[in-house]
C-alpha cells in the first residue's frame, strides 16, 4: 500500500477532534522490547497499517498516547501471539501481557505457522475489553459444552439455540456501550447462520443495521466474509448467471449493486461494501476477466455512486488486486549485500532480473540456491540474479554463500522490509522482472521447479519479438 493510501485510511481514523487515549503497563518479560499495533485498512483487502508502537523500558514499563475520535479495533503480533483488543478515545487501557513465549526455530521457518489468538486481558474488569472477553469466554462455553454441542450443531435444536441466545443476553444485559452491543448481536447472528445452515441471503439484512464505523471491528468482519466471501461465483451459476457475467463485461456497476441490494436485502453504503468483496473474490476465482474487474472498479459509473469510505476502499481493493500482476513495476529493492556494499535491485537497467528470496537455514532453499550456478552458466547474457536473503547468522550465511559459490547480487534484508514489500508468504519466493523493473510473469517457478525451461522458452519469444520490431 502506498503512502498516500496509508494516509487515507489514518485520516478517515483520526480526522475528526481528536481524544488522547493512554496505554501503559508493565511485564519485566518484555523489558526492552518494542510492539507495533495495526489496524486493517478495510474489510475487504485488509492491509495491515502500523498505528503506533509501544517500547518496554529496562524495568518493563510501558507508556504511550495515541489520538482517537472513534473506538478503534487494533492487534499486535509478537512470539508466538497475536493480540487484539479495542481502542477507546479519551480512556487509559492497560492490557495484561501473557508470559512472553518467542517462536521455535521450526515456528520461524513454517510458512503456515499461525499465531496463537487471545483478546488482551485488562486490569479494568469494567470496561468494553473485559466485557467482550468474558462475553466470548461464555459464548465458547456453552457452544461447546458437552450438554448443548451435538444438539446444537449436529440437531439443530431451535430449542437448545434459544437457550443459548437467552442465557447469553440474561448474563449480558442490554448496555449503553454501542460497540458491545454490535458484537453480541453479530456474534448469535453468525451462530444462528452456521447452526441452521442459512442461506446467505435469508442473514445478511442485519449489516444494514451496522454503522460504517463498526465496518473494521472482528465480529462485522467475521459475519460479512462468511455471507459474501466468493458469493458472485456462486450466483454466476444461477438462474442470473449469465446477466451478472454480461454485467460485468459490460462494466455496468449499476446492475451489480442493483442485484446484490436485491438479492441480499440490502440498505446504504452497505449495498457498495458487499459488491466490492464479491468483486474482490470473483477476481481471484478466475471464473471472470480480470482486467474487466478492475475497469468496473475504476469507472466513473462505480464511482459516482460512492461515499467517501468506499472510494478508499475501492482504491485498497484495486491496489492489492494488480500488486506484482504482469507490467507492474514492482518495488526497488535497496539493501546491503553480503559483504555490506549497499546495492539496488534496478542498478543494470541491460538485463533481466531474477529475484529469489531465500533462507539460507532451510535446506530447500540451499538446493535452490545452489542450483542458481547452473542458472546463470547458460542466461548470464541476459539475466541478472538477485538473492534477498533473509536475515540469519550472517557469518553462516556467508560461508554457505562463499562455500557453494552461489552467484548474483546477495542481498540480505536485515529488517524483512522488502520481505514485507513483496508479500513473501514462503521461501523460496521468486520473481522475474524485465529491464525496467516490472513484473514479467505472475508465478515464476523456483530454480529446481523449471524456471530454466519458463525463462528459456520466454526469452526466445522475446528475442525473437524484439529482433522482429527491430527489422520493420
Amino acid at each position: 500500500m502506498n503512502k498516500l493510501s496509508v494516509l487515507t485510511i489514518i485520516l478517515l481514523l483520526f480526522g475528526k477532534a481528536a481524544f488522547s487515549t493512554v496505554l501503559e503497563g508493565q511485564n519485566r518479560e518484555y523489558a526492552g522490547k518494542r510492539i507495533a499495533f495495526y489496524t486493517y485498512s478495510d474489510p475487504i483487502a485488509k492491509n495491515e497499517l502500523e498505528l503506533f508502537s509501544i517500547k518496554f523500558g529496562s524495568d518493563g514499563h510501558f507508556r504511550t498516547e495515541i489520538q482517537l475520535t472513534k473506538t478503534t479495533f487494533v492487534f499486535c503480533y509478537f512470539g508466538i501471539y497475536r493480540g487484539e483488543f479495542f481502542l477507546e478515545p479519551d480512556k487509559t487501557i492497560q492490557p495484561v501481557f501473557p508470559p512472553y513465549r518467542e517462536k521455535s526455530f521450526a515456528d520461524q521457518k513454517n510458512p503456515f505457522f499461525e499465531p496463537v489468538l487471545f483478546w488482551f486481558k485488562q486490569k479494568d474488569s469494567q470496561g468494553l475489553n473485559q466485557n467482550i472477553l468474558d462475553f466470548e469466554a461464555r459464548f465458547g462455553q456453552l457452544t461447546n459444552s458437552e450438554k448443548y454441542f451435538n444438539r446444537l450443531y449436529f440437531k439443530q435444536s431451535r430449542e437448545v439455540y434459544d437457550s443459548i441466545v437467552f442465557i447469553l443476553n440474561n448474563d449480558f444485559p442490554k448496555s449503553n456501550n454501542s460497540v458491545f452491543e454490535n458484537h453480541k448481536k453479530l456474534k448469535i447472528k453468525f451462530l444462528e447462520s452456521e447452526v441452521f445452515r442459512q442461506n446467505p441471503e435469508d442473514g445478511s439484512a442485519i449489516l444494514s443495521t451496522v454503522p460504517p464505523d463498526y465496518w473494521q471491528h472482528p465480529a462485522f468482519i467475521s459475519y460479512f466474509e462468511r455471507i459474501f466471501t466468493n458469493r458472485l461465483s456462486f450466483d454466476a451459476k444461477s438462474k442470473d448467471g449469465d446477466k451478472i457475467k454480461n454485467a460485468i463485461a459490460r462494466l455496468d456497476a449499476d446492475y451489480l449493486t442493483g442485484f446484490v441490494k436485491n438479492k441480499y436485502n440490502l440498505t446504504g453504503q452497505v449495498i457498495q461494501l458487499a459488491t466490492l468483496k464479491m468483486l474482490y473474490d470473483a477476481f481471484y476465482s478466475g471464473e471472470f476477466p480480470r482486467s474487466a474487474i478492475i475497469q468496473l472498479l475504476e469507472s466513473e459509473q462505480w464511482k459516482k455512486n460512492s461515499s467517501e469510505i468506499i472510494i478508499t476502499y475501492t482504491k485498497n481493493v484495486i491496489e492489492k488486486l494488480t500488486f506484482l500482476l504482469p507490467g507492474v513495476k514492482a518495488p526497488v529493492i535497496c539493501l546491503k549485500d553480503i559483504n555490506g556494499h549497499h546495492k539496488c535491485s534496478d542498478d543494470n537497467k541491460d538485463k533481466f532480473k531474477y529475484l529469489i528470496f531465500a533462507d539460507a537455514e532451510m535446506i530447500v532453499c540451499q538446493e535452490h540456491l545452489k542450483y542458481l550456478a547452473k542458472i546463470e552458466e547458460q542466461f548470464q547474457q541476459h539475466l541478472e540474479i538477485i538473492p534477498v536473503m533473509r536475515k540469519t547468522d550472517i557469518i553462516e550465511m556467508k560461508m554457505f554463500l562463499d562455500k557453494n559459490q552461489i552467484p548474483g547480487k546477495q542481498l540480505v534484508d536485515e529488517t524483512g522490509e522488502f520481505i514485507r514489500k513483496y508479500k513473501i508468504k514462503a521461501f523460496p519466493s521468486c520473481f522475474l522482472l524485465d529491464e525496467n523493473h516490472k513484473i514479467v510473469f505472475e508465478n515464476t517457478k523456483a530454480p529446481l521447479d523449471g524456471f530454466e525451461q519458463q525463462f528459456g522458452s520466454f526469452l526466445q519469444q522475446e528475442l525473437f519479438k524484439r529482433q522482429r520490431n527491430q527489422t520493420r
